[in-house]
């Protein structure tokens, strides 16, 4: 048996006949003395020293050959005529970017319209100018004035001109680069954005939809933040490759910085060294545009990692503005302000509304989802509807919604019809803002939860209220932080969704439908794709609601909690209400032996 009674010994194993490790304070200090020797890697260590040794080869290769020509490089490197074409070239790159991006942007928009015309030009666009060789685009521009004298600015198929240029003075080589870089551009970055816009979720979509904002905020603040964490490393490294295709102009006689290189090179014949003062202006440029890239990375990853460590440049920038600048340190701040309970107007009750459904079905190709469906729910109900998976349940509280489009019946709230102005027996769909208006009235917390990782808590909260109810902006700051502590998140307004748990992202969707004070609010599942541990979390704030007079579906396994809170509770089946009544006859006493079935393997 080993004698740990000396001092300084340590015991690294439990005495015989022993069961388990005691330790002690003195075991603790013994231990926190020891150094710790990380792993030693062999091959580790031989392919580093490989890698030093094909370095140093190479560097001492090219230093110490005279025929790389180093002082005619430092000779030329900064002289006047290299610097005007430097200039050159990255305006070129500039106004290539900005322009091309900017159409780019506008044809992939276009390319995801619901109009197949507008849809059917950009992609020909696309198809035509990605398949033009960059140099062949630059020759028949600058040749332009060959196939039209005259370029002219009036009313098409008439005589009416209101201005006209003759093409050869307006097409000068350099317009005719700037106008070939940016259409080349353009059809490269239109395929780009268009990919970032399809790499976000659905639910995302949905969700901003669902909060009735305007199509062009849900584009601009919603959609495209979160594309660009897709379009930012293909993006700029078509940036890259047009700062590097701004060569191609040398065929228009266009002294840019490649040009201006072959001007000098044939005069002196010292082609390798000014070759290579080229060469090192390139990596500049690229490693510039690479730095760049990183901090902007950094910039769109808000929300997407728990924590994202701000680059030297985020730094060196958060430093030179003030904290209040700063929407997530704003955010941050504001949880430390005291919530005043009192006359809160986020928690004030809010009238409910009636629904009524009418014969409404959907289907989705040959598959009926909702088959003459009919439901009449008073205003300031309860109502939980419990059904197999695919009866069609999500899909009702989506109609109702107008998410998705009913192919048959319609549904009214308050007797407002959703999504249709009804005219004689003809139902004619609304506009899409006056669709918007109706959807502020009907919130929805998803199963997904659907935040906007992008936002912080605060943001998501305050976003449709700024957006669709015209709130001001401290006044929406302060019913947000009601409706946080209201769901028990006062802490965490300046958090992002990630950094949150499952249930405390559904108390924040709660939070967030809330704020618009809609007169229904419908759940679709919201529980489901949470931890047992968590779902006592959610449904106790959806009890509170209960009783704050906004009428509530919810769709739910939970029947305990169907049992305790709904007024009404409704079981579906393949897009059918097989019965509907309270709570105690649907769950005590089912008269239909499907419910009975169902509630059987439930319970």
């Amino acid at each position: 048996m080993t004698d740990i009674s000396k001092a300084g010994d340590i015991a690294l194993a439990p005495p015989a006949g022993s069961i388990g490790l005691h330790h002690s304070a003195d075991h603790g200090a013994a231990y926190a003395k020891l150094r710790v020797v990380p792993a030693r890697y062999s091959a580790r260590w031989a392919g580093t020293a490989l890698a030093a040794a094909i370095l140093g080869g190479l560097l001492y290769s090219v230093l110490s050959n005279p025929r790389w020509g180093w002082p005619i490089f430092a000779e030329w490197f900064f002289a006047e005529p290299v610097l005007v074409g430097l200039g050159r070239t990255l305006l070129l790159t500039v106004l290539g970017a900005v322009l091309g991006f900017t159409v780019g942007g506008v044809l992939a928009l276009a390319r995801v319209s619901r109009s197949p015309l507008l849809a059917s030009l950009s992609w020909g666009y696309v198809w035509l100018f990605r398949s033009i060789p960059l140099i062949v685009l630059l020759l028949v521009l600058n040749n332009l004035g060959y196939l039209y004298e005259t370029i002219w600015l009036g009313v098409p198929f008439t005589d009416i001109t209101l201005a006209s240029w003759n093409t050869t003075q307006l097409i000068t080589p350099f317009a005719a680069a700037v106008l070939g870089l940016t259409l080349n551009q353009a059809a490269f970055s239109a395929e780009i954005i268009r990919g970032g816009i399809l790499s976000v979720d659905q639910g995302q979509h949905e969700a901003a939809a669902a909060l009735g904002l305007p199509r062009r905020r849900q584009a601009f603040r919603i959609v495209l933040p979160q594309a660009m964490r897709t379009i930012l490393p293909t993006a700029f490294n078509d940036i890259i490759g047009l700062a590097k295709g701004t060569s191609n102009v040398y065929i228009l006689a266009l002294p840019e910085l490649f040009y201006t290189i072959q001007v000098i090179y044939r005069r002196n014949l010292e082609v390798i060294p000014l070759l290579m003062v080229a060469t090192v202006w390139y990596l500049i440029i690229l490693t510039v545009l690479s730095a760049i890239q990183v901090h902007i990375e950094r910039h769109y990853a808000r929300g997407a990692l728990r924590q994202v460590e701000p680059g030297w440049l985020g730094q060196w920038w958060a430093r030179l503005r003030p904290a209040a600048a700063n929407p997530v340190a704003t955010a941050v701040a504001a949880t430390s302000r005291p919530v005043v309970a009192q006359r809160s107007t986020a928690a004030a009750p809010v009238a409910g509304a009636d629904i009524a459904i009418h014969s409404v079905s959907k289907r989705f190709g040959n598959h009926t989802v909702l088959d003459q469906l009919s439901l009449t729910l008073p205003a300031g109900s309860v109502t939980a509807i419990l059904g197999p998976s695919g009866s069609g349940k999500s899909t009702l509280l989506r109609s109702i919604n107008h998410l998705e489009r009913v192919d048959e019946g319609y549904i009214a709230i308050d007797g407002e019809l959703v999504g249709y102005r009804r005219d004689g027996d003809t139902l004619y769909e609304l506009k899409e803002h006056d669709i918007l208006r109706q959807r502020a009235d009907v919130g929805m917390v998803f199963q997904g939860f659907n935040l906007f990782p992008h936002l912080t808590v605060l943001e998501n909260i305050i976003e449709a209220p700024l957006a669709v109810r015209g709130v001001a902006r401290d006044e929406a700051e302060t019913q947000a932080r009601e409706l946080l502590a209201r769901v028990g998140l006062a802490d965490k307004a300046g958090a992002y969704p990630r950094q949150l748990s499952g249930g405390q992202q559904q108390r924040v969707a709660i939070a967030r439908a809330l704020a618009l004070k809609p007169k229904v609010l419908l759940f679709d599942e919201p529980t489901s794709a949470l931890d047992p541990e968590l779902v006592g979390e959610v449904l106790d704030v959806i009890k509170e609601l209960a009783h704050s007079g906004t009428t509530l579906l919810v769709v739910t396994h939970e029947i305990g909690f169907a049992r305790e809170v709904a007024d009404h509770v409704v079981f579906m089946e393949q897009g059918r209400i097989v019965e509907t009544g309270s709570p105690a006859q649907v769950l005590g006493d089912p008269r239909h032996p499907r419910t009975r079935a169902f509630l059987a393997k439930v319970l």
